[in-house]
């Protein structure tokens, strides 16, 4: 953290600002062409439909230059996929792709397959810049179809990739594409997903070797640079306008057996902020870990939701913040913990844990608790013509209610920032319906401005199927601020088609026959403010 933080401050700044005006909109538009080139080309609907992906722009440096407005999650994490990736490559020529998915070398969990690629200049060896994208592809093999199981060790979650190049001097490693297809349950969809984030490389190398044609190597990447301190002082004045101090907070994960407290002390020193995640419970059995990534990705999104000013997210946003937690923490994972749900459900805890704390600082800057959680439901099984499908979805919440304003109803909230899949394309795709899919009404928390309420979503399987939940924000629901209520906690029922309705827990999984029903409510956002009355 400390090298990106001088890498960004010492260098020179000399820059118009109409013209850097221009060039932030020049790079984000190479990273919005990508992210809608992965969508139009992908296979998936959790791709197509719900928008599970994200892309970037970075320097020759590794440092971020640019995002399109995607995935919170990855983007904050995406430096550490950057750097493992710099790390493991000693030499880069036009056409190369690095893919990586490992989340102990620069990724978050085995889902989200992330490849890199040079952006190669000829009056330079090394690149100037490299585009990314990251995507999560509904299966990569593991005990569960939708490889976000119930997991004890990170071999029981999927192929895990290093970082390695799939594409060398722009042709295809044949022999690392078969070993990637042989170990996932749905070749196909993931080849197709696979070849739509090539697509999305070859657009965004593009566009930017025509910025480079048209305006000069050197004014290209002098702007890329002015462009990281702008938003570095952008941060920096909204933290040294934030009153001195330390400020803790502490909240709470439920697991699969028991629950881990999750504690941070957030110092304001001036125009830096450190998050120290001491006193957070030991790693956890099952599959809740994070890694340190997640953890960053986490803190520097609740830092950039609190600047005023529309500030470009690239590494300057990240330079006065510094995040630290003790080594083989619940926040902090060594392997082989597993960690398939750490970057859904534990990325959320994080968020609402620093929010918490924030709110001591600023607090009509700071929300209550949103629903905290993802909701993450993942079906697979067989279709009438003996093919594998694997189904992975995000459910929507409740959003928080803030000094200003009611929080929003089914919407997804923090750290992802997903559609959902349509009815109509959920249907046509997999062996299931959706037997209701509505607002859950009354279930925001109360207060002088209300948190949003979340919704009820009912599957009926049209076939037998494996199901596994990984949600949290069922014990302990979503915190009101201020004197708000809290927000109404989510619940999972299982509806047989035969016999008594069931409970079941935060996370499960379960098979299912045809005809039964899981019916999802997700959690309500807290209140803001108290009204006066009981």
């Amino acid at each position: 953290m400390p090298n990106r933080q001088s890498a960004i401050d010492n260098r020179p700044s000399q820059a118009d600002p109409v013209t850097l005006e221009l060039y932030r909109h020049r790079f984000e538009g190479v990273a919005d062409e990508m992210g809608v080139t992965l969508r139009r080309t992908s296979y998936s609907p959790n791709i197509k439909e719900r928008l599970d992906f994200s892309c970037a722009v970075f320097d020759g440096a590794g440092q971020m230059v640019a995002q399109a407005a995607h995935i919170p999650v990855h983007l904050g994490a995406m430096p550490a996929s950057m750097d493992a990736a710099r790390d493991a490559v000693d030499t880069w020529q036009p056409g190369d792709i690095v893919i990586l998915n490992d989340p102990y070398a620069g990724g978050t969990h085995l889902p989200d397959i992330t490849m890199i690629s040079p952006v190669m200049d000829d009056s330079a060896a090394d690149p100037v810049f490299f585009v990314a994208s990251r995507a999560h592809h509904a299966d990569v093999g593991g005990m569960t179809p939708g490889s976000l199981p119930l997991s004890t060790e990170i071999y029981q979650e999927g192929l895990i990739i290093p970082p390695i190049k799939l594409y060398r001097g722009g042709t295809l490693n044949e022999d690392v594409q078969r070993l990637l297809l042989r170990n996932v349950r749905t070749p196909d969809e993931r080849r197709g997903d696979l070849a739509a984030q090539r697509a999305a490389h070859t657009v965004g190398t593009r566009r930017l070797h025509a910025l480079l044609d048209a305006h000069g190597r050197d004014a290209v990447t002098a702007y890329a640079a002015h462009l990281q301190q702008y938003s570095a002082r952008l941060v920096r004045h909204m933290l040294a306008d934030a009153p001195d101090g330390t400020y803790s907070f502490e909240d709470v994960l439920e697991l699969e057996r028991g629950e881990a407290p999750l504690r941070v002390a957030a110092t304001i020193d001036g125009d830096t902020v450190r998050f120290d995640f001491a006193g957070t419970g030991d790693a956890v059995e099952g599959s809740l870990n994070a890694v340190l990534s997640i953890t960053q990705s986490a803190c520097y999104y609740v830092i950039r939701c609190l600047v005023d000013a529309a500030v470009p997210m690239n590494a300057g946003c990240f330079a006065p913040v510094d995040v630290v937690a003790p080594a083989g923490c619940l926040v902090n994972a060594r392997p082989p913990a597993a960690v398939a749900g750490g970057n859904v459900e534990t990325s959320q805890r994080i968020v609402d844990t620093v929010l918490g704390a924030l709110a001591q600082a600023v607090p009509d800057r700071v929300p209550a608790a949103s629903q905290g959680t993802m909701n993450n439901l993942t079906i697979g099984g067989a279709r009438d013509d003996g093919t594998a499908y694997a189904y992975y979805e995000t459910i929507a919440g409740g959003m928080g209610a803030s000094a200003a304003a009611d929080g929003l109803s089914g919407v997804h909230v923090h750290m992802t920032n997903t559609l959902n899949t349509p009815v109509e394309a959920l249907e046509r795709a997999f062996p299931f319906r959706i037997r209701e899919y509505a607002l859950r009404t009354g279930s925001g928390g109360a207060g002088v401005h209300r948190g949003g309420d979340g919704v009820v979503r009912e599957y009926e399987l049209l076939a037998p199927a494996t199901v596994t939940m990984l949600s949290t924000r069922r014990r302990h629901a979503p915190w009101g601020l201020a004197g708000g209520t809290n927000g109404t906690g989510g619940c999972n029922v299982l509806r047989r088609a035969e016999g008594p309705d069931e409970p079941l827990p935060a996370q499960f999984t379960r098979r299912l026959q045809a005809g039964d029903r899981l019916r999802i409510e997700t959690p309500g956002g807290g209140g803001f403010g108290a009204t006066g009355r009981e």
